[in-house]
């Protein structure tokens, strides 16, 4: 029985040149990101780099934070529907950057725009449809709950509590520090 080998062709300068390149911009993807880097490619919030901030103190009212939306139905559409990004989360989700609006006991009122303890939040307008024409299901307000956060955006078209709700506070990720962002 003959075993035949097979010849060996080697690699291109070329290829070898791409092939490097790309697994030296890979390595820094990972590096980066190990590091708390995360690129924001949705308009919610400046494109670019950010810097995932350790909090080390309670999140207050003001406060740009990353956060792991949680695994449920709303945010399987949402995914679905392209609102959000392919991400480290669970569910495959991206992290969100956004502006804690309200805390644990505020009340959340909304009537086409959304009211924080009785007090209009700015650029706060709820959309019935999405730029697709799909229907949009608005969170019906409340009190939010022990331990956990109002989210927002001042992009109009923005997926923040307007449509899901308040969020655990225990998914904040922490703080969110721009590093080399543009706002087109």
């Amino acid at each position: 029985m003959t075993v035949s080998v097979g010849k060996i062709v080697p690699l291109s300068a070329k290829r070898t040149w791409f092939l490097s390149a790309v697994l030296a911009a890979f390595g820094t993807v990972v590096c980066l990101g190990i590091a708390g880097f995360r690129a924001n490619l949705t308009p919610s919030e400046p494109l670019g780099l950010w810097r995932i901030i350790n909090l080390d103190r309670a999140v207050r009212i003001g406060d740009l934070v990353f956060v792991c939306p949680p695994v449920t139905d709303i945010m399987r559409e949402a995914r679905r529907r392209g609102y959000l990004r392919r991400g480290l989360c669970a569910g495959d989700i991206a992290p969100l950057i956004k502006t804690v609006a309200a805390a644990s006991g505020q009340v959340v009122e909304i009537d086409g725009d959304v009211h924080i303890d009785g007090k209009r939040l700015p650029l706060s307008q709820v959309m019935l449809m999405d730029g697709q024409g799909r229907r949009l299901v608005p969170y019906g307000g409340g009190v939010v709950p022990s331990d956990a956060v109002y989210l927002h955006s001042d992009f109009p078209g923005s997926f923040d509590s307007r449509y899901f709700g308040p969020l655990p506070t225990e998914n904040i990720l922490g703080l969110a520090q721009e590093v080399w962002t543009y706002a087109p």
